[in-house]
């Protein structure tokens, strides 16, 4: 049996119905489908009830001699030790919470300005960016302008995705840092961004990764990236509202950061200005603790590490994901939907099922209200990507289609997503 063979028969064997009854909103959902998951995904029982036990049995402030606030400051290290596991950080202290991947993107951009603004000689003043970012990834960094950044773009290719040789001829002694995502959140195009690392450290710059998207997809892993800052959130990977920004220790360090004066001038305290949202942290810290799971379950050993299950479950993951992601693509060819990004079934593994679409000349609202209608949860619009919507000629007004599927979306939901498409399809033709 070959690799893709293996690969489908992990993926028809992976235990969907098992995972999706760990789901309070899908059990409770009734005939709704959840396939606006870009956007924000559902949680399992386990996390929930981690946060609401932080609230009813601990809910006070770090720092206490007393029982409750010890438990919050275990808990809190317990999370950096959790989520340094799931990207395989050097070291927990290299973990740290916020509100969101935006402010700690911004934060990091902030620090980079004021060592811009130090350099009077100006050798590293530029900053290469793409053009199939979300917004936030782009506009923080274009606000250095006025620190004396300099920007290069990195531009997608017609095939959907960036690619490493355009790359190349970007970079030089002047880069100071490469900023790109991951996967794309709009269309699910998967970056070589460890290629992407060894391109800007041969010129001696930084890689900033943007992993929001990727988180509940695929393996993080930031040593075989080899980057230097990443962040993510919590709300796309199956945990509350909450971000975390990853940096290599002796980075952070130097990163100048706002902080009072009683905080201590290191990685992770440096960076995590005023009290951040702890009862979603051990919300994160159980939706960790949930993807071991599946690992654990899939291939069970005593033998394997946290983060030995944690490859385990990804891989899992990916591998039903990618069988997702080949009946959708063909649902929406057989609908005559023009899908934006990789659309070359040969090419699906540089993709997640996150599918950016459009058909023919039928308004993208009219498209998702009628799916509304009948109970299927999906999004149109610009999908804060307004220099993609440019690159593929769209309107900023109607942009395009989104449907974004998990690992507890089925292929019955794509077929009933199929079967509605084509009657709004006829209907509004």
């Amino acid at each position: 049996m070959n690799k893709h063979q293996t690969g489908n028969a992990n993926a028809a064997a992976f235990p969907v119905d098992t995972i999706r009854a760990m789901f309070p909103a899908l059990q409770r959902a009734g005939d709704f489908i959840f396939m606006d998951n870009a956007a924000g995904a559902q949680i399992p029982q386990s996390v929930l009830d981690a946060v609401t036990n932080h609230l009813v049995s601990h809910n006070v402030q770090r720092g206490g001699r007393y029982g409750r606030s010890v438990t919050v400051d275990q808990s809190v290290a317990d999370a950096r030790t959790s989520v340094a596991l799931l990207i395989n950080a050097y070291s927990p202290a290299e973990i740290c919470f916020g509100m969101n991947a935006t402010s700690f993107i911004r934060l990091v951009s902030l620090g980079i300005g004021q060592m811009l603004a130090r350099d009077s000689e100006g050798e590293r003043d530029e900053i290469i960016i793409t053009d199939m970012d979300h917004d936030a990834n782009i506009a923080t960094w274009l606000a250095l302008e006025s620190a004396g950044a300099k920007f290069k773009w990195w531009r997608m290719r017609e095939d959907g995705n960036l690619h490493v040789d355009d790359l190349r001829p970007l970079v030089s002694d002047r880069t100071r840092l490469v900023a790109c995502t991951v996967t794309a959140h709009s269309i699910g195009s998967i970056v070589d961004v460890a290629s992407v690392a060894e391109i800007a450290h041969a010129a001696g710059a930084e890689v900033f990764l943007d992993c929001v998207h990727y988180g509940p997809h695929g393996l993080i892993d930031v040593q075989a990236w080899d980057c230097d800052y990443l962040v993510c959130s919590g709300y796309k990977n199956f945990s509350p509202h909450m971000g975390f920004l990853w940096g290599r220790f002796d980075t952070l360090k130097r990163l100048p950061t706002f902080r009072e004066d009683f905080i201590p001038d290191e990685p992770p305290y440096k960076v995590e200005a005023g009290t951040f949202i702890y009862e979603n942290v051990s919300g994160m810290d159980a939706a960790v603790q949930y993807l071991e799971l599946i690992g654990r379950n899939l291939a069970p050993s005593n033998n394997r590490s946290r983060r030995e299950n944690i490859v385990a479950g990804m891989g899992a993951i990916r591998d039903y994901e990618l069988l997702l992601a080949r009946e959708m693509m063909r649902v929406l060819k057989d609908c005559g939907a023009t899908i934006y990004g990789v659309a070359d079934e040969a090419r699906l593994n540089e993709r997640v099922p996150t599918f950016c679409f459009n058909i023919g000349k039928l308004s993208p609202q009219r498209i998702v209200e009628e799916m509304a209608e009948m109970q299927i949860g999906i999004r149109d619009g610009h999908m804060y990507a307004p220099r993609l919507m440019k690159r593929l000629n769209l309107s900023m007004d109607s942009g395009a289609i989104r449907a974004s599927l998990v690992h507890y979306n089925t292929v019955e939901e794509i077929h009933r997503f199929g079967e509605a498409l084509r009657a709004i399809i006829a209907k509004l033709s």
